[in-house]
């Protein structure tokens, strides 16, 4: 039994007859179509409870994907659709994100809910950019997110936050490390154990061992996603993770180029071939809108992802622009999701964001978490 359920027998709610519940779940059915779920929210399932208290109508909805932005719109459609019935003389609506955890327990000092790889076939596609704006628009809408930053050769993560240089992660019992907060997220990056000028010279074992000392020696506390920004390729760091971790699902990054599309199509079968679900694929640098006359113009071609996506059994999560302030925010370390949050390309990402947040949530994802042990340095 929920919460909210338990929390209405404890006070004078009371519960409907038939004929009203039936009717109740009618009209909600008419009145709203959720653009994530793509369902009402009774065939969604979304629907915790109806009840009455006294002359009120009490409507809980719980939605497995984090909407803080989504609950306004959904309070305005229905408080009125459901005012209508003459039964109640008011309706209060409760709308709550519950967000399932695919992967259980991780150890006893760290629970993070959903692990999501963002990946791509080759560098310069965008990828780190794309991941830090996903991790602040999930953040923006009410989940509690964090970044590994998996790509121990080119970490760019604590630059496209604004962590200063120099700085350091917290030690504890000289064995584990607390992540950094910057903007809202939890950050671990091989950026912040060593100086930007300083290079990573590790042969595929040592990278390897690195990056589970980073993932089982952080501190990661509760989350509800934790976003991997994978290095490029296909290599000996993502046949580490995909088997250390229950990674809950994979997005993939690319351009509508054809050759970003041939090595974005070997990592989708890399993930397919470690049982990893791809949750989609993002088109980056889809088109070029001039800042001077308004012409788009597809540099890189048009419709690769859109193709590539439905060639292999996924979905085109969605298309962002090739665009000046989109790289200019990244270098000043304010992504455009915190500099222009009510912007245009700040929405882009917040859509696309709760896109992979359902697709994470359906139930034919769930995987089970393997127990993780802190190792010995």
């Amino acid at each position: 039994m929920s919460f909210w359920r338990t929390l209405f027998k404890r006070t004078n709610d009371h519960p409907l007859d038939e004929k009203t519940h039936t009717n109740l779940e009618n009209i909600i059915s008419n009145a709203y179509v959720d653009p994530y779920l793509g369902a009402d929210l009774v065939s969604a399932h979304a629907i915790n409870s109806l009840s009455r208290e006294g002359e009120q109508l009490k409507v809980s909805i719980s939605l497995n994907y984090p909407a803080a932005t989504i609950q306004k719109d959904i309070i305005e459609i229905l408080e009125p659709a459901l005012s209508q019935l003459e039964a109640f003389e008011s309706v209060a609506i409760d709308i709550q994100s519950n967000i399932p955890a695919h992967m259980g327990q991780r150890a006893e000092a760290s629970r993070i809910k959903n692990i999501i790889a963002i990946s791509s076939g080759k560098g310069g596609v965008g990828k780190s950019t794309t991941t830090v704006n996903l991790a602040l628009a999930l953040a923006a809408e009410g989940a509690s997110v964090g970044i590994l930053d998996a790509d121990l050769y080119g970490p760019s993560q604590p630059h496209l936050l604004g962590i200063p240089e120099g700085t350091r992660p917290q030690t504890r019992d000289m064995r584990h490390y607390a992540p950094l907060n910057a903007h809202g997220l939890k950050l671990m990056s091989m950026g912040l154990m060593v100086n930007e000028d300083t290079p990573m010279m590790w042969r595929g074992p040592v990278a390897s061992e690195t990056i589970q000392q980073l993932i089982n020696q952080t501190l990661w506390g509760d989350m509800d996603y934790l976003l991997i920004d994978m290095p490029p390729g296909t290599g000996d760091i993502h046949i580490t993770l995909a088997q250390t971790l229950a990674i809950a699902g994979a997005v993939v990054v690319t351009t509508p180029q054809d050759i970003s599309l041939l090595d974005a199509q070997k990592g989708i079968s890399m993930f397919n071939s470690v049982d990893v679900p791809v949750l989609g694929v993002i088109e980056n640098m889809a088109s070029h809108i001039c800042t001077h006359c308004g012409h788009s113009e597809a540099v890189f071609g048009q419709h690769g992802g859109e193709k590539m996506a439905r060639e292999n059994h996924s979905e085109l999560l969605g298309s962002l622009p090739l665009q000046r302030q989109i790289r200019e925010q990244a270098d000043a370390g304010l992504p455009i999701v915190l500099a222009e949050p009510d912007g245009e390309i700040a929405k882009l990402y917040k859509e696309i964001a709760l896109r992979i947040a359902v697709n994470v949530a359906q139930p034919g994802l769930i995987t089970p978490l393997p127990k993780i042990t802190f190792v010995d340095d």
